[in-house]
């Protein structure tokens, strides 16, 4: 389990489908188009440079980096709640859940479920589902998809 993708809201990066699903197919994608000989078309085709170099990063770099790192909403609230509060996940404060909660719990269904476990049984069998989830192929879904 790599810790700097633990969200402060209890989510693993790595469960992510951007980060699961999407980088993994990226990369494939990118590969398939170079040997194909699009690297040298690109430049002709509709909005061919921007896919490209979108592409590009996406298979080298991924597509977003932690949200301990400041991927994903600047302004979201429970990450700026947890850095002032200095807290390692929301699932440890006091006041959890708290209003930042209201829709990312309804958006996201193992949420609460997980952030129970962290607080309960602890990191290390919060990481475990997680390393487990992962193996299996999961990635988080948000309700009504």
């Amino acid at each position: 389990m790599n810790k700097e993708y633990i969200c402060y809201c209890g989510l693993y990066c790595e469960n992510c489908a951007v980060k699961s699903k999407v980088e993994p197919a990226a990369k494939i994608l990118h590969e398939e188009m170079q040997k194909a000989g699009f690297e040298d078309i690109i430049q002709f085709l509709p909005e061919g440079e921007g896919f490209w170099s979108f592409l590009k990063m996406i298979s080298q770099k991924g597509a977003c980096i932690s949200c301990r790192e400041g991927s994903v909403n600047p302004d979201c609230a429970i990450r700026i709640c947890a850095r002032k509060k200095d807290i390692e996940i929301c699932a440890l404060c006091k006041q959890y859940p708290c209003e930042n909660f209201a829709g990312l719990l309804k958006t996201y269904s193992t949420l609460a479920e997980d952030n129970a476990v962290f607080r309960s049984e602890g990191p290390g069998e919060w990481s475990k589902m997680q390393d487990e989830r992962r193996a299996n192929n999961f990635a988080y879904k948000r309700a009504g998809f």
